[in-house]
């Protein structure tokens, strides 16, 4: 008997270990990113080949992949310049103000990222009860380095050898280290208020503290509940598609509250998943600014000065970047080409002009 009750003690003791020891693997997991730069280049973890799929006769919409189409529209005439909206998954629904004086000479092309607004929406719901298979799955669907390879996969669409990038907040990263990944595909970049995740974890606390340190006190109870379900990653895989849209949906009204001087574009908000698949493909901890060395196309990174993000955060991009300038933008938050568009068109096509 005494022997039986020391086997069982042995067994409970090994199956506490073998538990911690699985927590422990999932927390540094989780941690670590899944995108690594160069994954892309290579072709590791995306779901298919660079080469895109074959398209519709008139072009509309996109086809990156089979069973993946994106949708896009575009202002103006002459050289396409690529638009890579933020959030993540906040794609725009109307051209922005500010580029409209410049529509004489360029076609700016908007489009929906995969798994945002009007683009397919790849994942639904996940059956599995394996976190880390549907960790894997999602960010083969929606991850970093599927957003990345689209961008090539665009270029492709549209003839260019070289694009020219403009990619806004989360957007400005993702054109960044697409720009990391195939610099010689790559004519200029224009980054305008990117967001602070070049190193996570971010150096002031990133965006969600940044809006809670501006937010009145009497919303801090309801938004402190917001995050705590916000960021529950233990359940994260029961939500669904539409329950992830509301759920994101509802940062925005403590965003304005926070920036009541932000002049907020049209946009969508539509995106669940491809939010989600941005968080975990990043981890809670990375370094991506070495990768930003091989950037040789001139940059621009513009920032507004009342932005809720730090100047240091543009800085710091500006460091990484070889072929980088910074301008800052009296009377602008984090939206400079609504908030001061004429400003904010001068600056750019000055730039584009020495493109050339």
């Amino acid at each position: 008997m005494k022997a039986r009750y020391k086997n069982m003690i042995v067994i409970g003791v090994v199956l506490v270990v073998l538990l911690a020891a699985g927590a422990g693997w999932m927390w540094y997991s989780m941690s670590q990113p899944l995108y690594r730069p160069g994954m892309v280049r290579t072709g590791q973890g995306l779901g298919a080949p660079l080469i895109p799929a074959q398209q519709a006769a008139d072009g509309e919409p996109w086809t990156v992949e089979p069973g993946i189409v994106l949708h896009h529209f575009s202002a103006g005439t002459g050289r396409n310049v690529l638009i890579v909206h933020g959030g993540p998954g906040m794609p725009y629904l109307k051209p922005w103000t500010g580029l409209a004086p410049l529509t004489d000479r360029y076609t700016f092309q908007y489009y929906d990222q995969r798994g945002c607004g009007l683009s397919t929406h790849p994942v639904d719901k996940f059956s599995s009860s394996n976190y880390y298979e549907n960790m894997m799955k999602l960010d083969k669907a929606l991850g970093l380095g599927a957003q990345i390879a689209d961008i090539e996969r665009i270029r492709r669409i549209l003839g260019e050898d070289k694009l020219i990038l403009i990619g806004h907040s989360f957007g400005g990263m993702i054109a960044a280290l697409y720009a990391a990944e195939f610099p010689e595909h790559v004519q200029g970049l224009i980054l305008v208020a990117p967001a602070e995740t070049l190193v996570m974890p971010p150096p002031s606390g990133g965006l969600y503290e940044e809006i809670r340190q501006r937010l009145p006190a009497d919303q801090l109870p309801a938004y402190d509940a917001y995050l705590k379900r916000y960021f529950d990653y233990q359940n994260l895989f029961s939500q669904s598609e539409q329950s992830l849209v509301e759920l994101n949906n509802e940062f925005v009204p403590f965003y304005l509250k926070a920036m009541p001087q932000a002049n907020v574009p049209a946009e969508s908000t539509q995106a669940g998943w491809g939010v989600q698949a941005i968080y975990m493909s990043m981890g809670t901890q990375h370094d991506y600014r070495p990768a930003l060395q091989a950037v040789t196309a001139p940059v621009l990174v513009l920032q507004g000065v009342n932005d809720s993000q730090p100047e240091a955060t543009s800085r710091m991009y500006v460091d990484a970047l070889p072929n980088a300038q910074l301008k800052m933008i009296d009377g602008a938050t984090h939206f400079p080409f609504e908030e001061q568009p004429a400003v904010f068109a001068k600056i750019v096509g000055d730039f584009l002009a020495g493109l050339h």
